[in-house]
């Protein structure tokens, strides 16, 4: 087994795999819109000069489309069209979630709408988006031989493009519901998972089993792989939502108690509301107040520890993961690959352990 430790290693590589296709593909977008996507993707200062220092973000998504491809047997070339893809839904997703929530900053920039305006944002996220397609669906052969772009069996981009597409309707159904909850009194733990599953678990999914399908895996392959994904999104979701509350603002890039404020119903907060004590009477009326201030976000935070929101939230990320490892069992994946997506599971949960 691959040490904890290398699982940065593992994430550059695919970086350094991705990153160049990702910045090519950007290219090709129009003028209007690509000084915008650039710069989201901090490849670009806002006046349009090469920004001084390295993207950040951690690249999870288009390391589990590499590894995807070489679990299922093939080289980490075949996956690198579906990590773009990935990361361009991804991405897409951010620059909307910016806008919804009115963030004005992440990872320590301005956001793309504060700077050219909330239009100007969605038309760059839709442009991402299209973008994403047409990149899967421009993999496959084009002279009539077995394999084609990347040496991806012929017809792969097209179920690549398939599978991108019903993840990324998944993930806007569960974003739909994520800002419905926001106005309900309370929300059930299992609709809150439900939602997760589509918000964070369906991408993920995809992810993890975008690779395999390029590489033209077998079903069993692909479906082990997806359900690895979709575990771990789950997983990677509750520790979003513990750090939601809890996190560490030089680290998220956001206020401490940030989902308290917009009055989300994450897991630890539905969790701490289906309590039904005085704990959690008093968390609900809190939470109904329109705005919340510094005083009334710490005392949330406190109550929902204590009705053990934070205790259950943390309970269901090691029980993903579990969930998680147990999928890569299900089927012959290859060792080096197989141990390295275990891996980067684990780094992703003890993000908050």
């Amino acid at each position: 087994m691959i040490p904890i430790r290398s699982v940065p290693e593992v994430l550059a590589r695919a970086r350094d795999l991705s990153a160049p296709a990702v910045e090519k593909a950007l290219a090709r977008l129009s003028p209007e819109v690509r000084p915008l996507a650039e710069y989201h993707f901090g490849l670009v200062d806002a006046d349009g000069s090469r920004a001084g220092s390295t993207p950040t973000g951690k690249g999870v998504r288009p390391a589990l489309v590499v590894l995807s491809a070489e679990a299922a047997g093939s080289t980490a070339e075949v996956g690198v069209p579906g990590a773009v893809a990935v990361e361009l839904v991804h991405n897409f997703s951010l620059i909307h979630d910016d806008v919804i929530d009115h963030d004005r900053e992440r990872r320590h920039r301005p956001t793309v709408w504060a700077i050219w305006g909330v239009g100007r944002a969605i038309i760059a996220g839709d442009a991402l988006l299209a973008l994403a397609q047409q990149v899967l669906l421009e993999t496959g052969a084009r002279d009539g031989s077995r394999t084609g772009a990347a040496g991806a069996p012929t017809g792969a981009g097209a179920a690549a493009a398939r599978c991108l597409a019903e993840a990324t309707a998944d993930m806007i159904a569960g974003q739909a519901l994520d800002m419905a909850f926001e106005s309900l009194p309370g929300v059930d733990v299992a609709r809150c998972l439900s939602m997760e599953a589509g918000k964070t678990g369906a991408l993920l999914g995809c992810a993890s089993s975008l690779g395999a399908i390029l590489a033209g895996a077998e079903l069993a392959t692909i479906e082990a792989l997806r359900d690895f994904g979709v575990e771990l999104g789950l997983a990677f979701q509750a520790v979003d939502d513990l750090l939601g509350i809890w996190g560490d603002p030089s680290q998220t890039g956001k206020p401490i108690g940030n989902d308290l404020r917009q009055h989300k119903k994450t897991l630890p907060i539905a969790a701490a509301l289906a309590a039904g004590d005085t704990a959690a009477s008093e968390l609900a009326t809190l939470l109904e107040l329109d705005t919340l201030t510094d005083e009334d976000v710490a005392r949330a935070a406190r109550l929902v520890e204590a009705c053990g929101g934070r205790e259950i939230a943390a309970d269901e990320a090691r029980g993903r993961l579990a969930g998680a490892l147990a999928a890569l069992d299900r089927c012959d994946l290859e060792a080096r690959a197989r141990d390295e997506l275990a891996d980067i599971a684990r780094f992703v949960v003890a993000r908050e352990f």
